[in-house]
């Protein structure tokens, strides 16, 4: 029991979530790919569409997981970003 304990927890806590809160996020940044993703097919074959869709989900999912991670971080440490 413990292993199963182990597998579903550790990595999740190495983030500071506990295993729903990283089943969320991650479902959250899967399905905001996998529409990315299609965007992104579209606009292979109609280059007209989506001309910025795949540029600007990478920023926004670049900004959800590390910078918000480091502010997070910095807060838990009771340090400030802004300085």
């Amino acid at each position: 029991m413990r292993l199963w304990h182990r597998l579903f927890s550790e990595h999740p806590a190495s983030v500071g979530e506990d295993y729903f809160e990283h089943l969320r996020a991650a479902s959250s940044f899967g399905g905001r790919m996998l529409l990315g993703g299609l965007a992104c097919l579209a606009h292979g074959i109609f280059p007209f569409l989506f001309t910025t869709t795949g540029s600007g989900l990478i920023r926004q999912l670049h900004a959800d997981m590390v910078q918000n991670r480091q502010r997070q971080t910095l807060s838990q440490q009771g340090l400030s970003g802004a300085d």
